[in-house]
């Protein structure tokens, strides 16, 4: 059977960048191995899941290049796969355990075991309040509302051996009688993600290691149904810089997030998949190859803490490398922070020509995009301060001269324009310094900018010849 790998996130908001981790280690080996990638949604959770929310994490799954071979939009042979429709299934299930003995009902109110609780605090402030077992071997049915607990055994140990941590026992003293299903009806985790991962087939359950815990429980209710648990692989978590859980108090922790900051897909997805995973020292990866070295062995177990200006970095590496980020790719993702700008409909042909010249140091698309701005805007804006220091009257009086020079020039590169701007300038007794700067100012507005020359390369001879001649009116507004 082919190996089936999920990720069932919770539509309370959005995808976390931790969350991303767990889906990106799911995808990469399923497809690595060929196998399945299934997006589920936990939806249970009424008052929190949203369609909006769910709309978002899709859009950053995306975004991303995750693509889910079953799943919302896509569908599938396990369907429905939000747990929200798979009401019915759960209560077939809880039912059977209810009926052999491994589950039961409990009318136990809250406010009852809350001043239990309190009642144990008082006695001993370290203790840990467990369900006492109340309602374990009631046989009667009153008109109350009820959770469902199971039946846990109190006897012998539930181990499990998993990918990364190896082999896990618990006692089963250990475990109390949790809970299944709540009042309203609706299933908790370990319920449905349980039901759900045996009736979708699902070979390996890849989550983060905080659900450790979680997993002796879930083994335990495949056993009261009579099913054979899947493997198990838990990672290492993403800490925040001081150690402790990651939240907006240290980053942004969305992927959105990192998508309007103008990262790089791609970007993103190499900086995560090393929170646990290694290929030797190899730090840049592009998608593909990540999908090609991808292994459990190489999972390590231990945490790491999230750096902002090392996942920068990642992500400015894969701006910088056309083979890790194509031109096109690179444009088409720089129009939309464009668009932001006002420049809605950038030509095309120039932001093609323009590119190379920003991608060594634009740090993000958002960057780029502000690189960008002057070869679509007629004027460029201006920076006032660069006209000041560097594009005086008499400066701007030689660009005219020098546009009326150029104008007869047929070669219009770099190294032609270059050439012919020195000589220029030599036959006037002046350095290129003295041209260039003034140049720069009314070609793009800035004092800092790609290469002179191939600024007018891209701009091209009608509006280069244009801007120089505006000269002038720049000095004098």
């Amino acid at each position: 059977m082919k190996p089936r790998l999920r990720f069932a996130p919770s539509p309370s908001g959005y995808l976390h960048i931790g969350g991303a981790r767990t889906a990106l280690f799911n995808w990469l080996w399923a497809k690595s191995q060929g196998g399945v990638f299934v997006l589920r949604v936990e939806d249970t959770d009424q008052e929190r899941s949203s369609i909006e929310s769910v709309r978002a994490i899709l859009d950053a799954f995306r975004w991303l290049g995750m693509d889910w071979d079953e799943g919302p939009e896509v569908g599938g042979p396990y369907a429905p796969y939000f747990q929200s429709e798979r009401k019915a299934i759960y209560r077939e299930h809880v039912e059977r355990m209810i009926s052999g003995g491994h589950a039961y009902r409990c009318y136990c109110t809250k406010e009852e075991l809350d001043r239990q609780r309190e009642e144990l605090k008082a006695r001993n402030p370290k203790a840990q309040f467990v369900y006492p077992g109340t309602c374990r071997n009631r046989t009667d049915q009153p008109d109350l509302a009820y959770v469902v607990r199971f039946k846990s055994p109190h006897e012998g140990a539930t181990e499990f051996v998993d990918k990364v941590f190896g082999h896990i026992t618990t006692p089963n003293a250990a475990q109390q009688d949790f809970v299944l299903v709540r009042t309203d009806g609706y299933p908790l985790y370990n319920l449905a993600a349980t039901i759900d991962d045996h009736l979708m087939d699902i070979t390996l359950v890849a989550r983060a290691r905080d659900h450790i815990g979680n997993t002796p429980q879930q083994i335990l209710i495949y056993r009261a149904l009579g099913w054979q648990p899947p493997e198990f692989a838990h990672l290492p978590m993403m800490l925040s810089p001081k150690g402790d859980k990651l939240s907006k108090r240290h980053t942004a922790v969305s992927v959105q997030e990192y998508r309007d900051r103008g990262y790089p897909p791609a970007g993103v997805l190499n900086y995560i998949v090393r929170f646990g995973w290694s290929a030797g020292d190899q730090e840049i990866f592009g998608l593909s190859e990540l999908v090609q070295k991808f292994s459990w062995d190489h999972v390590n177990k231990s945490d790491g803490k999230f750096d902002d200006k090392k996942f920068a970095d990642v992500a400015f590496e894969h701006l910088k490398r056309p083979e890790l980020t194509p031109l096109e790719a690179y444009a088409e993702n720089v129009r939309p922070f464009l668009a932001e700008r006002g420049i809605a409909d950038p030509n095309a042909r120039t932001l093609l020509a323009a590119v190379p010249g920003v991608r060594e140091r634009a740090r993000t698309y958002k960057d780029a995009a502000s690189d960008l701005d002057f070869y679509f805007r007629e004027p460029p804006e201006l920076d006032v301060k660069a006209r000041d220091k560097l594009l005086d009257a008499a400066g701007a009086a030689r660009l005219v001269e020098l546009a009326s020079a150029l104008a007869g020039h047929e070669t219009w590169d770099a190294t032609a324009l270059e050439g012919a701007v020195r000589t220029w300038a030599e036959a006037r007794n002046l350095a290129i310094k003295d041209v260039a700067q003034p140049a720069r100012v009314a070609l793009t507005g800035r004092s800092a900018s790609p290469p002179l020359f191939e600024v007018m390369v891209v701009l091209g001879k009608d509006r280069s010849l244009a801007r120089l001649r505006r000269a002038p009116a720049l000095v004098s507004s």
